[in-house]
């Protein structure tokens, strides 16, 4: 039996609660992704050209501060990796988190919580961050609505 980990940024909650519906229906760990230095209401107004958000999606080089990182990464086969859905793709804090570890040989299934987004542009992009030395599933847009019953039907889908 594999040992499964559950990684999430969440910016507003949402994330953080289908990350909890995840980790429960795996018998999970959490490792919650924080930043640095906390998003505010302001840094995340993506109407606003030069909120700390717009700055940060615009740079594809950028990759803010996290706080911390997961000491045990090598006790982990697959880590669910969760996040809100920043100009079509993972924020940048996940790119981070992806590249301040070693995950080779692990299997990464990519979680997004998005209104009308899919995850189809962040799967993509993390493999491309990752390379081949790990293997990415295509991964689920899950609603804010993230219901437990959703949640537990594509984990058992996915038979880990």
């Amino acid at each position: 039996m594999s040992k499964v980990l559950v990684a999430f940024f969440s910016a507003s909650g949402v994330t953080a609660s289908v990350a909890a519906e995840i980790a429960k229906a795996e018998n999970a760990d959490c490792f919650e992704i924080k930043p640095e230095k906390p998003y505010t209401k302001e840094d995340l107004d993506y109407t606003v050209k030069d909120s700390r958000s717009n700055v940060e999606m615009a740079d594809e080089s950028c990759r803010p501060a996290m706080v911390g990182g997961v000491e045990n990464i090598a006790d982990y086969d697959t880590l669910f990796v969760g996040f809100p859905i920043w100009w079509g793709r993972e924020p940048s804090i996940i790119d981070t988190f992806l590249e301040a570890h070693d995950l080779t040989g692990k299997k990464i299934i990519p979680f997004c919580t998005s209104g009308m987004s899919g995850v189809e542009k962040a799967t993509a992009h993390i493999k491309g961050i990752v390379g081949d030395k790990v293997s990415v599933d295509d991964g689920k847009r899950l609603g804010a609505e993230g219901t437990k019953e959703e949640v537990e039907l594509w984990t058992k889908l996915l038979g880990i």
